[in-house]
């Protein structure tokens, strides 16, 4: 099973790909996305997302600054103010 994950600014859809699992910096802490996750609305704070594409593989980190997440029936999305790179 995959996770749907959307990761956009303002300005533009920085990713959009299947994944095993994200970790977000949210601003009560970070928490874990896998498939079939509850709905949940959390704000982003500045730190790095952890994307793992498969189980058990080394992350890859995309650092963020500030924004919104949100899971739904579609997956996980990521509306970043700012991504780097």
């Amino acid at each position: 099973m995959s996770l749907h994950f959307e990761l956009v600014t303002p300005a533009r859809l920085v990713r959009s790909e299947e994944v095993h699992m994200v970790v977000v910096p949210g601003t009560d802490g970070e928490f874990g996305v896998l498939e079939g996750h509850a709905p949940f609305m959390s704000t982003v704070k500045d730190g790095a997302i952890k994307v793992y594409k498969s189980a058990g593989s080394a992350p890859e980190e995309i650092k963020v600054q500030g924004g919104f997440a949100e899971v739904g029936a579609k997956g996980l999305t990521v509306l970043a103010e700012h991504v780097e790179g």
